[in-house]
């Protein structure tokens, strides 16, 4: 009795999260204008969130699968790198400005959540594999 999370899918494109993240990077500037936040907390989120996702597309190239576990493992191992980059960043900023790293984090968290969201809902929208 396959449920709705067991039932493998191809895995849909990147460009409609990728497209996501970016237009709400993008709607958050003048966000930061109204509320007075510092704007190089939006600059580095959106270049902390960019540089994320061109690591996530470098990474996404390797070919992972049983077949290629060489490529699996240096994958496994870039996406845990590109978790502790960003907590590297956010941390040594919190460390000198507070305000800077909640602006950082907030930016940053609601682009990833976006497309995380985006991505499970294209995903589990999709016809499953045959």
């Amino acid at each position: 009795m396959g449920g709705i999370l067991s039932t493998p899918r191809p895995i849909p494109g990147q460009l409609p999260p990728l497209l996501a993240g970016a237009i709400l990077i993008a709607l958050a500037l003048p966000v930061f204008f109204a509320a007075g936040w510092p704007l190089a907390g939006w600059l580095i989120g959106a270049v902390v969130w960019a540089a994320s996702r061109l690591l996530a597309l470098l990474l996404t190239r390797l070919n992972p699968g049983a077949d290629n576990l060489a490529a699996s493992g240096v994958v496994g191992f870039g996406m845990t790198f590109r978790a502790v980059a960003v907590m590297v960043v956010v941390v040594a900023l919190a460390a000198s400005d507070a305000r800077l790293a909640l602006a950082v984090v907030a930016l940053y968290a609601l682009a990833y959540t976006l497309e995380l969201g985006v991505a499970l809902a294209l995903y589990f929208s999709g016809e499953t594999a045959r």
